[in-house]
């Protein structure tokens, strides 16, 4: 089952010994950053289509796959962006399975390479019902970048892992740090895009 096997909170915590802490918001307040024409135009035409559609994936193509590709461009594409592929880590412990996103701090684009930073779970819905999936993803994406430490990028260890669970219109943050999680229980809203795409840009940047 891999990944989708970690459906509750208590699912991860009792396999991989973490601990999780709920609060208010954890990130900076990053500057928001305004889209480039293109995709404000293609929001504008999107979301009233894909908000009322209940299809998982009309709300990853329609939305979270646009908004993931202007991080890329706001970071002169030295970031990877990775759509609906196979990252198996740990086979034994469940980090087996396809990720919706994933964002990487390597500019190479055919297979997955560290530093991984930011994982992002896509739902139909009901965001709560991702939170323990993308968790486990976090850790496989830690454990990742241990495991590939010697790859010639310059920063291959990243203190953080950045995770997102959304179905397009609304956005949660989390934050893996060594065998800590802390969840921000506040939904951010979309739109306004600026203050998303904000977030996803400083969470890339913090791993600095």
């Amino acid at each position: 089952m891999g990944y989708s096997q970690f459906k509750t909170l208590n699912s991860v915590k009792q396999t991989f010994g973490i601990s999780i802490q709920e609060g208010d918001r954890f990130l900076p307040n990053f500057s928001p950053l305004e889209p480039s024409e293109f995709l404000s135009a293609y929001l504008h035409e999107s979301l009233p289509i894909v908000a009322s559609s209940g299809s998982e994936k009309a709300r990853s193509e329609g939305i979270i796959y646009p908004i993931l590709l202007e991080v890329r461009r706001i970071l002169a594409r030295q970031i990877s962006l990775f759509s609906g592929e196979e990252f198996t880590v740990d086979e034994d412990l469940g980090l087996t399975g396809i990720c919706d996103f994933i964002l990487t701090r390597s500019p190479e684009v055919l297979e997955i390479e560290s530093p991984v930073v930011v994982i992002v779970e896509a739902k139909r819905t009901d965001l709560k019902s991702g939170l323990g999936q993308c968790i486990a993803e976090m850790i496989a994406a830690q454990r990742f970048n241990q495991n590939h430490h010697t790859h010639p990028n310059p920063n291959p260890q990243i203190s953080a892992i950045y995770g997102s669970v959304t179905n397009g219109i609304q956005w949660q943050w989390m934050r893996l740090m060594e065998t800590t999680v802390d969840i921000d229980l506040n939904i951010y809203p979309l739109p306004p895009i600026d203050r998303i795409l904000g977030d996803l840009v400083g969470m890339v940047r913090d791993t600095d």
